[in-house]
């Protein structure tokens, strides 16, 4: 009798504290999801907002700023068939005069494309030769990697503009990609990333007869494509919506870049907000095509690089 009463009361405690531990996990997730939905809410806001505000006119924009009211009747597309069209539009008291859009978004696209695999060839060579060979003053080469990390690169603008004024690399593309075409924190991803890969891929490879760029780009490489695909979609955000070092080198206008053109439609004689904000919201679409076509690599080459090593 003792003994099955200490049973009953050992089940009962069981259950009791499986309850509590079901109800604590049922809060946590509770809220968990209303502080992510806040915050989401919160980071949609001005992209639902920039939105609709692409498809009113700019006068309403200058009287009401942006805001959520989806009233159909203050709606057009007028900003966007001026975008499109690039034609000279009247819009009541206002003219609207030809832009260079477009030109200003293949600029944008060449320029972002380039950038893009630049940096990661070259990136992944040097993460490569410091995660897979041994060699005096490595650990040295990478210190002084990663501490160019410290550096604000605001501070570096000016050295580097005299260093492209010296090569006579202003107001060409060249000028603009050099720079940046090594960034540290890529590097240390690749670095990271590649840590983790097992050496004995590299003796197997030799083994074989393999050379050693084989064995980096046809054995090495393939096993780094997640951390290629995150690194893809970090860079094109920054080349993409880089405007102030582009913004030094190019003097001619027909190399101007999106954010530049579109920082060009604010003047103190007026603002072409139409053009702006249609603009601003069409300029988001490639971004969102390399994050789609990359996502599904982009969480675990993240995760991957920041664990391994």
């Amino acid at each position: 009798m003792d003994a099955m009463t200490e049973f009953d009361v050992f089940t009962e405690r069981k259950r009791i504290r499986y309850h509590s531990i079901r109800t604590e996990n049922i809060l946590l997730s509770t809220l968990s999801l209303t502080v992510f939905t806040v915050i989401a809410l919160l980071v949609l806001y001005p992209l639902i907002a920039l939105f609709l505000a692409s498809f009113r006119p700019g006068q309403e924009l200058m009287r009401y700023g942006l805001n959520l009211n989806p009233n159909p009747k203050g709606l057009t597309l007028s900003n966007y068939i001026y975008l499109f069209t690039q034609h000279a539009v009247k819009e009541g008291d206002w003219v609207k005069i030809p832009h260079r859009y477009f030109m200003w978004y293949k600029n944008s696209l060449l320029l972002t494309s380039l950038s893009v695999c630049l940096t990661l060839f070259f990136c992944y060579l040097v993460a490569y030769g410091l995660s897979m060979y041994d060699f005096k003053l490595k650990n040295t080469l990478f210190f002084v990697v990663i501490a160019t990390m410290m550096v604000p690169g605001v501070i570096l603008m000016l050295p580097m503009y005299q260093e492209i004024i010296a090569l006579k690399l202003i107001n060409t593309t060249p000028g603009v990609l050099l720079p940046g075409i090594c960034g540290a924190s890529t590097i240390f991803f690749f670095r990271q990333f590649m840590i983790g890969l097992p050496k004995e891929l590299l003796d197997a490879g030799r083994i074989d007869g393999a050379n050693e760029y084989r064995i980096c780009f046809t054995i090495m490489l393939p096993l780094v494509k997640p951390a290629f695909a995150a690194m893809a979609i970090l860079c094109a955000m920054g080349a993409w919506n880089d405007m102030l070092w582009p913004m030094l080198v190019y003097r001619d206008a027909a190399k101007f870049t999106l954010p530049i053109g579109l920082n060009t439609l604010l003047t103190p004689y007026g603002n072409n907000y139409d053009l702006l904000i249609a603009g601003s919201c069409f300029s988001v679409i490639p971004l969102l095509i390399v994050f789609f076509a990359f996502q599904r690599y982009f969480i675990s080459g993240l995760q991957a690089g920041a664990v391994k090593g």
